[in-house]
């Protein structure tokens, strides 16, 4: 029986992991080697500090109702898209209200995680940690691994020919990149788009004299504003929308998707993506990025062939003189040093661990990964439904024989990724079946039509999965039929007084009523379907 659990890292995930093992009556005893909670979103000014942090502009991509921990709303009066300081301070809240700090022993780090002699009868873990120069063995029955995938930066200079020998510029990873003061005036160059690459490329256009964006892949970029000037994510990561594209031909799903992010601008025309190309690529939301590039602050470049003294010379042929600096926002290598390279090697590839979270060669599964996926939605909420799922395992509840039919071979029941990234409703509705706190749609059509309406067409927040099952928060009903009131609060600062607020959506959601019952008769009659009834999509 599990009892004491080692939880390693105190950011997002590690906080979220700790909460749960208090649920489940376990004792956690959460390792952190900073001073202080929030992980990354904790802004630190200098690279030095021992620790990967955001930059000084970073906002979220996520809302924050999309973002927010089941059971522990966002504050109404924060704005929708968050910046560092607020994320940091909705996580000492957090720990606040559940007392998770009694449970956290900080500057102390993890220096191994080692099984025990008897693992294969008792699964239980020696844990060495240090602490001031001083080194601790401790024995747990089960380990959560809570340090995240920003770990070591991935500095790929060998590809790109005179860089290190022949460039006189500047040149670092995104990592050290703090804010855009230093960089007035200069030529730029940043060598990577993915979300951190554009967004740095964003932010240094506004005091260097220009910017080079320059990658390799395509990039469909979308608005963080949607439709009624909503959050994107609550208009789109929807149940219905999910529906839809499990009920409609790919082809069919891919000319929509193409459409509705060419409706903001031709990505063609701007050089980012081909309609003619396999969708999506890469799917961002970044606001400012077009205009950047109709200014002119942003010019958009293919891949770098070399550098010479001062310049860039690119593959298309092109060359940009006088570079002062080059940015390589590329990314992350995988770094859990603490673990024993049985363990490491296969959490290099998440996809061989069983549902992204359990290392399946071990004879006891009583370590888990804990928030090490990337998903078209919020991972934070992705993290959540995984602790809850972990520590019911260890608690010798739901999901036990699960786990024992797939140890020792691989997970061929995912939902297929998107971009690299899993689809956000599939997975998380996946896990909360196996944590058994899934929402059955058909007894909440049965018992709360109004509510059912709700999960339903509304978006897929963290708070459904605590609407039933293990785990069952009271407060779960008012917080998703009010979701959209907490949207609304941070821009009623200035009420007009002939304005007047339409919500006639919620009589078409009536009309749309035997959507909901002809989608679950649908699926309840498809087996042959594969993973997705298993999977919870509706059901």
């Amino acid at each position: 029986m599990v009892r004491q659990v080692a939880v390693i890292g105190a950011g997002a995930s590690g906080l979220v992991a700790t909460k749960c093992c208090l649920d489940e009556g376990l004792e956690p005893t959460c390792f952190e080697r900073s001073e202080d909670i929030g992980g990354l979103w904790r802004f630190a000014d200098n690279a030095d500090c021992g620790r990967v942090s955001v930059y000084r502009s970073v906002i979220s991509n996520t809302s924050k109702e999309m973002s927010c921990f089941s059971d522990f709303p966002c504050p109404e009066d924060f704005p929708s898209f968050l910046p560092h300081s607020l994320f940091l301070e909705y996580f000492r809240m957090y720990a606040r209200h559940f007392q998770l700090l009694r449970h956290i022993r900080f500057k102390t780090t993890v220096i191994s995680v080692r099984k025990r002699p008897d693992f294969a009868t008792s699964g239980q873990w020696e844990v060495i940690t240090e602490t001031e120069g001083i080194q601790e063995s401790h024995v747990f029955d089960a380990v959560m691994v809570c340090a995240g995938k920003f770990q070591q930066p991935h500095l790929p200079l060998a590809s790109f020919p005179g860089i290190e020998t022949r460039f006189r510029g500047q040149y670092f990873h995104s990592l050290e990149y703090k804010d855009a003061a230093a960089f007035q005036g200069k030529r730029v160059l940043v060598v990577g788009m993915g979300n951190t690459g554009c967004d740095i490329a964003v932010d240094m256009s506004h005091v260097a004299a220009k910017v080079f964006l320059s990658g390799r892949s395509s990039k469909w970029v979308f608005s963080r504003v949607a439709n009624h000037g909503f959050p994107w994510d609550m208009h789109n990561t929807t149940r219905f929308n999910h529906f839809l594209e499990w009920l409609l031909p790919s082809a069919i799903m891919k000319r929509i998707k193409i459409w509705k992010v060419n409706s903001w601008f031709n990505h063609e025309i701007y050089g980012l993506a081909s309609a003619k190309r396999y969708f999506p690529v890469g799917f961002w939301g970044l606001n400012d990025l077009p205009f950047c590039m109709l200014s002119g602050t942003i010019v958009l470049k293919s891949n770098v062939k070399e550098f010479t003294e001062t310049s860039a010379v690119f593959e298309d042929g092109t060359t940009e003189e006088n570079i002062d600096v080059v940015v390589f926002a590329t990314g992350y290598n995988f770094s859990f040093s603490f673990l024993e390279e049985s363990i490491c090697n296969p959490l290099k590839n998440n996809r061989t661990l069983y549902k992204c979270v359990f290392p399946p060669q071990l004879e006891r599964p009583t370590l888990a990964v804990i928030g090490l996926i990337g998903l078209t939605g919020s991972v934070m909420v992705g993290a959540e439904i995984q602790a809850r799922w972990v520590t019911g395992v260890f608690a010798g509840g739901r999901g036990t024989a699960g786990i024992g039919e797939v140890l020792g071979r691989e997970d061929s029941n995912l939902p297929e990724k998107q971009n690299s990234k899993l689809n956000f409703i599939s997975y998380t509705s996946e896990i909360a079946s196996c944590a058994g706190v899934k929402p059955s749609m058909l007894r909440l059509l049965l018992t709360d039509p109004r509510l059912a309406l709700a999960v339903f067409f509304g978006p897929c927040t963290s708070y459904q999965y605590r609407l039933m099952g293990r785990g069952q928060w009271s407060g779960a009903r008012a917080a998703i039929l009010t979701q959209w009131q907490r949207v609304l609060k941070p821009l009623r600062t200035r009420v007009l007084e002939d304005s007047a607020t339409s919500y006639s959506w919620h009589w078409l959601g009536l009309l749309a009523l035997p959507t909901v019952l002809v989608a679950g008769f649908l699926l309840s009659k498809c087996p042959r379907l594969g993973w997705a009834p298993q999977a919870g999509l509706l059901f």
